[in-house]
């Protein structure tokens, strides 16, 4: 493996960084799942799984080997997604969220909804607690995340989260 080149650019030929939601094919029957609290899009779990893997496939992992792949659904109903990109100075990688929530920015912005998370092989992951903040702060009320333990909300897998309130109230 050489190191020294940069990671081939999708290697797909996907667009893995915000997908129209009416081009990601047909919805797999008994997948969706609606808050009936919520006025935001049916999540579609199958679909966010199979966007997690693509992007899981495009993910930079020369060292450890990992790759992660991320997507998530957002208010408007695009899906956006991000895959880790390791660093020789390891301190410098970044998590597939991290890359995520940059393409929701360049994507337009808005608020998550749904999230999704796998390794290589396609096992369910959590974020890790730096992730966890970083999503918080682009979340819709009641974002939803798929975890090893099945769907909790973001607010069960991040209690008691700092938020920009927080900012606001000191400043």
């Amino acid at each position: 493996m050489n190191f020294s080149e940069p990671p081939e650019s999708d290697k797909t030929g996907l667009d893995l960084a915000v997908t129209d939601p009416s081009s990601s094919g047909p919805a797999v029957p008994g997948t969706a799942v609606t808050d009936p609290s919520s006025s935001g899009p049916a999540v579609d779990w199958k679909a966010l799984e199979a966007a997690a893997k693509a992007a899981s496939a495009c993910a930079y992992a020369p060292y450890s080997g990992f790759p992660v792949g991320a997507a998530a659904l957002t208010d408007d109903g695009r899906i956006v997604t991000g895959a880790n990109v390791e660093n020789a100075s390891y301190g410098l990688t970044l998590c597939a969220e991290c890359i995520l929530v940059g393409n929701l920015q360049l994507g337009g912005g808005g608020l998550l909804v749904a999230f999704y998370c796998v390794d290589g092989p396609g096992n369910v992951l959590m974020p890790c607690g730096r992730c966890r903040q970083l999503l918080y702060e682009f979340r819709a009320p009641g974002m939803l995340l798929m975890t090893t333990r099945g769907i909790r909300t973001m607010d069960q897998v991040l209690p008691d989260a700092f938020s920009p309130q927080h900012l606001q109230e000191a400043g």
